[in-house]
């Protein structure tokens, strides 16, 4: 597979079939930080120390500073709506969902401007021509929440190092160190 997460419940499916049990936490880096993993390990009782793609990105002062990012906008869950940094309110619009691959269901929920229109702020926020619209999963932005509560532990943080340390300076010997940069997938079944 061309990326991680779709390996990890297939993988955890595995370690469930041969040990009867899921271990109590599992601590995966970013390329295993999707809608579908958070769920599947939600629904497992199964802590997660797993980070998210933008998790490392979200503490840098230009990330902090980007008028586009919702992470620095304000959800109000009562009026189902947004409000940017330039104080216009998104409101919902309408509802889609898509399946992944695996069959897991997305649930986006659309929002729009009233009027972007004068705003000074639109060349930064956004690069279409008409109003701002987004498209938020609030699941994932629940699962994201609870992945930064628990990887900003003190806990969290010790096992996010430690897992680190220990496989990654083995992907260094075998990449670096020995040449090996592909493993082959052929003749296996």
């Amino acid at each position: 597979r061309p990326t991680d997460t779709r390996c990890l419940k297939p993988h955890l499916e595995k370690v469930k079939h041969a040990l009867g049990v899921l271990p109590g936490t599992i601590i995966a880096d970013a390329g295993y930080g999707g809608e579908e993993n958070y769920a599947y390990l939600e629904q497992e009782n199964v802590e997660a120390i797993v980070k998210y793609a933008t998790y490392h990105r979200e503490n840098t002062k230009a990330w902090q500073q980007d008028v586009s990012k919702l992470d620095n906008w304000t959800y109000t869950a009562e009026e189902d709506s947004w409000v940017c940094v330039a104080g216009q309110t998104l409101t919902f619009r309408r509802e889609s969902k898509e399946r992944t691959e695996s069959g897991y269901e997305l649930r986006h929920r659309h929002y729009r401007s009233a009027s972007c229109e004068g705003c000074p702020l639109k060349v930064n926020c956004t690069k279409a021509a008409g109003d701002r619209e987004i498209k938020v999963s609030l699941d994932y932005l629940r699962y994201k929440q609870q992945a930064r509560e628990r990887l900003k532990s003190e806990e969290g943080y010790a096992l996010s190092v430690r897992r680190m340390h220990e496989p990654e300076s083995v992907f260094g010997q075998m990449k670096n160190n020995r040449g090996f940069r592909r493993f082959l997938l052929r003749g296996l079944p």
